[in-house]
């Protein structure tokens, strides 16, 4: 017999190779990286063991991290409801979570955007006194002009459409403050537009950090209207995009809250009292002579003209960092008219563009985006009949009238009655 088919012999029997491989296979396994190394089964499966022990530990060590870390972040003084202060905590605390924030909120009021057409409204809401300005006679009542009314879009007005409403206490014979509401899209027409006008001559603008913005404040204040200085307050409203959504710096009284960025509209509060929106050019802080300062993205109107880049690129992050320029959300914006007064205006189903054409359409000569979103956008009036009494002007359920009377963690602006003196912002 040939050596090849002659069987081995062990322990007295013949064994064939084939069997002996057999039964190695059974009990072993060949490693990949050195084929001729025979490794036992159950090491093999106790590596593997081992790998998902390892895997699962890795994870519940990020979940306790996390989970802690959110704990921490909600436990935090907050005046948000939890779920908008979860979102901030994924924006801030979670990898990516900005991204992965704005692309849910993209998707999500890319999916509400509202459909042109529909039923017409059949009036719409009241805000203001309805009372019909009286003509002062007295010389020593100032005379400033009330501001046009707004033209209607529509061929068939509602009723008040467009038309000037005093609100809040009359200050030297006049209304310091006025509202109206109009339809301005015939596309979308139950969108309204709430617009609030601010005399200059009788009004008095303050501006105060919120409890996390700007994120460096040089006086964080109150973070709230100052409690003695309720007794001439008249309005409130939000603040414009936060310092890390385009570098948006402030200040307060001369100190440097966040740097300024130029080439950022700025709106600015001087010391004797007159308020302007810059294209800022100036460096990080303000000069003498101003009381306060507040960037927010670019200008979108200026010497009455809609920014022309607002048509190059309408969707960039520069006009809403979240969502871009074209996604219909909640907007607020803030404007100056040809006679130094400040407009403030809030509307529902806006992009940057069309938030530009009405403040273009309700006489600002100079105008600025200010906070997008359902979250963020209030405007507040103040009467002091029977107390310091609040009213929240436009559909606003995920903020509360006594906002800004509490601690709140955005900024804002207070509108006073004045006082005697440069103007400065009240810590007290």
């Amino acid at each position: 017999m040939d050596d090849e088919q002659r069987p081995e012999r062990i322990g007295g029997e013949n064994v064939s190779s084939n069997a002996d491989e057999e039964s190695l296979d059974s009990k072993f396994v060949t490693m990949d990286e050195e084929p001729n190394k025979y490794v036992p089964k159950h090491a093999v499966k106790r590596k593997r063991r081992r790998l998902r022990i390892v895997i699962a530990l890795a994870f519940f060590a990020l979940l306790a991290l996390a989970g802690s870390s959110y704990a921490a972040w909600m436990l935090q003084p907050t005046s948000m409801p939890w779920s908008i202060r979860s979102v901030e905590w994924v924006r801030h605390k979670v990898p990516f979570g900005n991204w992965i924030a704005d692309e849910t909120e993209h998707i999500y009021y890319s999916l509400k955007a509202p459909s042109k057409g529909g039923p017409q409204l059949k009036k719409l809401p009241k805000v203001g006194l309805s009372t019909t300005p009286t003509t002062a006679t007295s010389t020593s009542v100032k005379s400033t002009p009330w501001p046009p009314p707004i033209k209607p879009v529509f061929a068939s007005p509602l009723p008040g459409e467009g038309v000037w409403e005093p609100t809040g206490p009359p200050i030297d014979g006049g209304p310091p403050v006025l509202l109206t509401t109009y339809r301005p899209d015939i596309n979308y027409p139950q969108t309204v537009a709430y617009v609030a006008w601010f005399d200059h001559t009788r009004t008095e603008i303050a501006y105060y950090p919120g409890r996390y913005e700007p994120p460096k404040a040089a006086v964080r204040g109150p973070m709230m209207v100052p409690y003695d200085q309720r007794s001439r307050l008249l309005a409130t409203f939000n603040g414009g995009f936060t310092y890390e959504d385009g570098s948006n710096g402030s200040s307060d009284n001369g100190l440097m809250n966040e740097p300024l960025k130029d080439g950022n509209a700025t709106l600015i509060g001087y010391s004797n009292g007159h308020v302007a929106i810059v294209d800022w050019n100036g460096g990080p802080n303000v000069g003498p002579g101003v009381a306060w300062a507040r960037q927010s993205l670019a200008p979108i109107v200026w010497n009455g003209q809609l920014n022309p880049t607002l048509n190059d690129n309408p969707n960039s992050p520069q006009w809403g960092y979240t969502l871009g320029g074209q996604t219909r959300v909640w907007r607020t914006g803030v404007g100056i008219d040809a006679r130094g007064n400040l407009i403030y205006v809030v509307a529902n189903n806006q992009t940057v563009i069309s938030l530009a054409q009405i403040l273009q359409h309700v006489g600002a000569v100079r105008a600025m985006e200010f906070d997008i979103n359902p979250e963020w956008h209030t405007l507040i009036t103040y009467s002091h009949n029977n107390g310091l009494v609040p009213t929240m002007v436009e559909p606003q359920p995920m903020q509360s009238p006594d906002r800004y009377l509490v601690p709140d963690d955005r900024d804002f602006f207070a509108v006073y009655r004045p006082e005697p003196g440069p103007v400065t912002v009240p810590f007290n």
